[in-house]
């Protein structure tokens, strides 16, 4: 059964610039503890915060802003707004080529393309690939990430483009360190899919038959968040490590002092 988590603040808001921010605190750890309000929160890109948008997030005390874009991204939807006083961390997690290939399709697409890409479940199998090798491949971004937040970089922010897949699956590997359960961190990963949440697709064709619904069906796979493919890469761990601690300890190099200091930063007291 999944667990009932708490609701979040009832002053959490909704950001005219940013899409899919949150707090993740609340959610519950296997030794009955919680994440605690305020210090690791997850959104898409800062890019396009309004002057209100920055007051606020410039209010939440931030250490860290990570940001898990390549340099598509980044030309795509430009630099994070500037925070005064917070620390912008850019760590990759996607190959800048791979970037500039995926916005293309998603931009200039026809749809002889997108069917030949994306049709039959093709989009799908993109997606739970493109997880796992994040948890393959990118242990050492991870590593950095998890033993910044036991030294000094909380409160952070973790965000990606659209804020679900690399700033989801870097939040699912912070919260599994602290040891909240995976039936927890999937049910806030699916927050994303939260109509207010989820990123604007933006087609250089804004014809009726460049954003036809066949073609934004072909295109969804791609910016919903679903449990398959967090399911993926929690797979990858198991087979591949064994499970979570062997995950942390040998892939992440995370040693159990570490974990500690994580949970010393992240969690309610006990």
């Amino acid at each position: 059964m999944t667990q009932q988590l708490p609701q979040t603040p009832s002053t959490e808001p909704e950001l005219a610039g940013v899409r899919n921010f949150r707090d993740v605190g609340g959610l519950p750890t296997s030794d009955g503890r919680r994440v605690r309000y305020g210090r690791l929160f997850r959104s898409g890109h800062l890019a396009g915060a309004t002057a209100e948008d920055a007051a606020f997030l410039g209010g939440l005390g931030l250490h860290t802003v990570f940001d898990f874009r390549n340099a598509a991204d980044l030309k795509l939807d430009g630099l994070d707004v500037e925070l005064p006083g917070v620390r912008n961390v850019n760590i990759p997690l996607t190959d800048p080529a791979d970037g500039t290939e995926f916005w293309r399709m998603v931009r200039d697409g026809n749809m002889d393309e997108l069917r030949g890409l994306l049709d039959g479940g093709k989009g799908t199998d993109r997606m739970v690939a493109s997880y796992r090798t994040i948890i393959l491949e990118r242990t050492a971004e991870h590593s950095r990430v998890l033993h910044a937040l036991a030294e000094d970089s909380v409160p952070a922010l973790m965000h990606c483009a659209a804020g679900k897949d690399r700033a989801g699956l870097s939040i699912a590997v912070s919260l599994l360190a602290v040891g909240v359960g995976r039936e927890a961190v999937e049910a806030d990963y699916l927050k994303s899919n939260d109509t207010h949440r989820r990123y604007r697709v933006r087609r250089s064709d804004t014809s009726a038959a460049g954003t036809s619904p066949e073609v934004m069906e072909l295109l969804s796979p791609l910016f919903g968040a679903h449990s398959e493919y967090l399911a993926a890469a929690f797979a990858a761990i198991d087979e591949t490590w064994g499970g979570t601690d062997r995950y942390l300890s040998e892939g992440l190099k995370v040693t159990p002092e570490t974990r500690e200091r994580l949970r010393e930063r992240l969690l309610d007291d006990a």
